[in-house]
Protein backbone atom coordinates (compact mmCIF):
# COMPACT_ATOMS: atom_id res chain seq x y z
CA UNK A 1 0.00 0.00 0.00
CA UNK A 2 1.45 3.14 -0.89
CA UNK A 3 0.90 4.69 3.20
CA UNK A 4 2.75 2.17 4.36
CA UNK A 5 5.65 2.03 1.39
CA UNK A 6 6.95 5.53 2.35
CA UNK A 7 7.22 4.54 5.53
CA UNK A 8 8.69 1.21 5.68
CA UNK A 9 9.77 -0.73 1.85
CA UNK A 10 11.41 2.40 0.54
CA UNK A 11 14.10 1.99 3.10
CA UNK A 12 14.86 -0.89 1.13
CA UNK A 13 14.60 0.66 -2.14
CA UNK A 14 17.44 3.73 -0.81
CA UNK A 15 19.50 1.37 -3.64
CA UNK A 16 18.76 1.59 -6.57
CA UNK A 17 21.16 -0.69 -8.22
CA UNK A 18 20.80 -4.34 -6.81
CA UNK A 19 23.97 -5.14 -4.72
CA UNK A 20 23.84 -8.64 -2.15
CA UNK A 21 24.99 -6.78 1.00
CA UNK A 22 22.26 -4.39 0.87
CA UNK A 23 19.84 -7.11 -0.05
CA UNK A 24 18.45 -7.69 3.84
CA UNK A 25 18.62 -3.99 4.35
CA UNK A 26 15.30 -2.97 5.43
CA UNK A 27 12.71 -1.35 7.92
CA UNK A 28 13.24 -3.65 11.42
CA UNK A 29 8.86 -4.15 10.44
CA UNK A 30 9.32 -5.33 7.38
CA UNK A 31 12.38 -7.71 7.74
CA UNK A 32 10.40 -9.23 10.54
CA UNK A 33 7.12 -9.35 8.58
CA UNK A 34 8.42 -9.70 5.10
CA UNK A 35 12.20 -11.53 5.33
CA UNK A 36 12.25 -13.54 8.19
CA UNK A 37 8.43 -14.66 8.94
CA UNK A 38 7.36 -16.34 5.25
CA UNK A 39 11.15 -18.25 5.43
CA UNK A 40 10.46 -19.36 9.39
CA UNK A 41 6.44 -20.19 9.02
CA UNK A 42 6.68 -22.85 6.96
CA UNK A 43 9.53 -25.24 8.36
CA UNK A 44 7.01 -24.34 11.32
CA UNK A 45 3.71 -25.55 9.96
CA UNK A 46 4.76 -28.60 8.46
CA UNK A 47 6.96 -29.60 11.71
CA UNK A 48 10.60 -29.82 9.64
CA UNK A 49 13.13 -31.34 10.96
CA UNK A 50 15.82 -28.94 12.12
CA UNK A 51 18.24 -29.72 9.31
CA UNK A 52 15.41 -29.28 6.73
CA UNK A 53 14.50 -25.80 8.24
CA UNK A 54 18.50 -25.08 8.05
CA UNK A 55 18.77 -26.49 4.71
CA UNK A 56 15.22 -24.04 3.70
CA UNK A 57 16.66 -20.85 4.94
CA UNK A 58 20.53 -21.30 3.50
CA UNK A 59 18.00 -21.69 0.10
CA UNK A 60 16.29 -18.75 0.91
CA UNK A 61 18.72 -16.56 1.40
CA UNK A 62 20.77 -17.65 -1.20
CA UNK A 63 18.20 -16.87 -3.44
CA UNK A 64 17.76 -13.26 -2.15
CA UNK A 65 21.76 -12.51 -2.72
CA UNK A 66 21.62 -13.57 -6.03
CA UNK A 67 18.32 -11.20 -7.12
CA UNK A 68 20.17 -8.79 -5.41
CA UNK A 69 23.40 -9.31 -6.63
CA UNK A 70 23.64 -7.34 -10.27
CA UNK A 71 24.82 -10.80 -12.07
CA UNK A 72 22.86 -13.53 -13.90
CA UNK A 73 24.74 -16.52 -12.69
CA UNK A 74 24.51 -19.54 -14.74
CA UNK A 75 21.91 -22.09 -13.07
CA UNK A 76 20.80 -19.63 -10.83
CA UNK A 77 17.34 -17.99 -10.99
CA UNK A 78 17.22 -14.95 -12.88
CA UNK A 79 17.89 -11.45 -11.33
CA UNK A 80 16.51 -9.35 -13.97
CA UNK A 81 13.27 -8.64 -12.60
CA UNK A 82 14.19 -7.68 -9.67
CA UNK A 83 16.86 -5.28 -11.15
CA UNK A 84 14.26 -4.18 -13.17
CA UNK A 85 12.23 -3.40 -9.77
CA UNK A 86 14.69 -1.72 -7.99
CA UNK A 87 14.91 0.24 -11.50
CA UNK A 88 11.24 1.79 -11.81
CA UNK A 89 9.74 0.43 -8.15
CA UNK A 90 6.12 0.21 -9.84
CA UNK A 91 6.85 -3.09 -11.40
CA UNK A 92 7.15 -6.80 -10.69
CA UNK A 93 6.96 -7.01 -7.10
CA UNK A 94 6.58 -10.66 -6.54
CA UNK A 95 9.02 -13.62 -6.02
CA UNK A 96 8.24 -15.66 -9.10
CA UNK A 97 6.17 -13.37 -11.21
CA UNK A 98 3.19 -15.62 -11.22
CA UNK A 99 1.21 -12.70 -8.93
CA UNK A 100 2.81 -9.81 -11.03
CA UNK A 101 1.40 -11.34 -14.12
CA UNK A 102 -1.61 -12.36 -12.63
CA UNK A 103 -2.01 -8.47 -11.43
CA UNK A 104 -0.37 -6.84 -14.53
CA UNK A 105 2.50 -5.14 -12.51
CA UNK A 106 5.01 -6.82 -15.45
CA UNK A 107 3.70 -4.88 -17.95
CA UNK A 108 6.88 -2.53 -18.45
CA UNK A 109 9.08 -5.09 -17.59
CA UNK A 110 7.56 -7.40 -20.16
CA UNK A 111 8.31 -4.66 -22.63
CA UNK A 112 12.26 -4.42 -22.29
CA UNK A 113 14.92 -6.13 -23.62
CA UNK A 114 15.89 -7.40 -19.72
CA UNK A 115 12.70 -9.77 -20.01
CA UNK A 116 13.95 -11.77 -23.32
CA UNK A 117 17.21 -12.43 -20.48
CA UNK A 118 14.92 -13.45 -17.83
CA UNK A 119 15.26 -17.44 -17.99
CA UNK A 120 17.04 -19.87 -16.01
CA UNK A 121 20.88 -19.47 -18.08
CA UNK A 122 21.91 -23.27 -18.39
CA UNK A 123 25.03 -22.19 -20.06
CA UNK A 124 28.43 -20.27 -19.22
CA UNK A 125 27.69 -17.69 -22.01
CA UNK A 126 26.09 -14.22 -20.48
CA UNK A 127 22.71 -13.37 -21.14
CA UNK A 128 23.63 -10.15 -22.13
CA UNK A 129 26.03 -11.70 -24.73
CA UNK A 130 23.36 -13.88 -25.63
CA UNK A 131 20.11 -11.39 -25.97
CA UNK A 132 22.41 -7.88 -26.25
CA UNK A 133 20.79 -4.73 -25.79
CA UNK A 134 20.14 -2.59 -28.36
CA UNK A 135 20.52 1.24 -28.22
CA UNK A 136 16.95 2.29 -29.06
CA UNK A 137 15.64 -0.25 -26.16
CA UNK A 138 18.35 0.77 -24.14
CA UNK A 139 17.75 4.25 -23.75
CA UNK A 140 14.43 3.47 -22.87
CA UNK A 141 14.40 0.61 -20.18
CA UNK A 142 17.10 3.84 -18.47
CA UNK A 143 14.50 6.56 -18.74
Amino acid sequence: HPRLYKHFHKIHHEWTASVSIVALYAHPLEHMLSNIAPAVVGPLIMGSHMSTALLWFVIANLNTLNVHSGYHLPFMPSPEAHDFHHLKFTNCFGVTGILDRLHSTDVMFRSTEAFKRHMLMLTLTPPRVQFPSNKKSQAIEES
